[in-house]
C-alpha cells in the first residue's frame, strides 16, 4: 500500500469514528479528496485508492486536471471560491458546485447551464460565522437564496455549504492541520 493509499485508509477511519461517535451511519459520509496544488498522478492514485469524489478549488487546476483525464472515474466537485467570469469554466464540467455565495452568482451558472441545455447542482455558501473576509450568503439571506434557485430552471439545489468561525481555543489536530473541535463550541 502505498502512502497516498494508507492516508486514504486513515482518512476512512476517522469518518467512521466520527460518525460512530455523532451516532450517524459511516455511510451517509462522502469522502471528498481535496485536489488543490496535485499532481495529475497524485489523483488518479487517490482514485485507485477509492476515493469517488474530488475537489478542486482553482478554476485554472480544474481545466488542467480534466485535460488530463486525471479525475477519470471520480466525480469532479469545485469547493473553491467561483468567481462570475470563471463560470463558463466550471458549469457543465463538475458534478456539484460548493461555493454558491451571492445571487449574482447563482444567475450567472444558471445564464451558463442554459447555454449547454443541463440542469447544474449547486450548494448554497452560507457564512455563518458572519467573517467579512469570507464569503457566503448570511444565515438570514440564505432563505431568500434557496427560494431564487428553486425558481431557476437550470439550478437544482442540493444543499447547504455553511463556514464557520475557525475555534482558536481548539488544540486538537488531526493530519497535522487544526480540526474542528465540538466540545469548544
Amino acid at each position: 500500500m502505498n502512502a497516498i493509499a494508507r492516508r486514504v485508509a486513515q482518512a476512512r477511519q476517522a469518518i467512521v469514528q466520527a460518525a460512530l461517535t455523532a451516532g450517524r451511519d459511516p455511510g451517509e459520509v462522502t469522502l471528498v479528496a481535496a485536489t488543490k496544488t496535485q499532481t495529475d498522478d497524485a489523483i488518479r492514485q487517490v482514485i485507485a485508492a477509492g476515493v469517488t469524489v474530488c475537489g478542486e478549488n482553482r478554476v485554472q487546476e480544474l481545466t488542467a486536471h480534466l485535460a488530463a483525464h486525471a479525475y477519470d472515474g471520480a466525480q469532479v466537485h469545485f469547493i473553491g471560491h467561483l468567481q462570475t467570469n470563471k463560470v463558463r469554466y466550471v458549469v457543465g464540467k463538475v458534478d456539484l458546485i460548493h461555493s454558491v455565495s451571492s445571487e449574482k452568482l447563482l444567475l450567472a451558472i444558471d445564464k451558463q447551464a442554459e447555454k449547454l441545455n443541463i440542469v447544474q447542482d449547486i450548494l448554497l455558501e452560507v457564512n455563518l460565522a458572519g467573517e467579512a473576509s469570507k464569503s457566503g450568503f448570511s444565515p438570514e439571506t440564505v432563505l431568500a437564496g434557496a427560494r431564487l434557485a428553486a425558481d431557476l430552471d437550470h439550478i437544482r439545489l442540493r444543499g447547504l455549504m455553511c463556514m464557520e468561525r475557525h475555534c482558536t481555543r481548539c488544540t486538537n489536530y488531526e493530519y497535522g492541520r487544526p480540526a474542528l473541535c465540538w466540545s469548544c463550541r
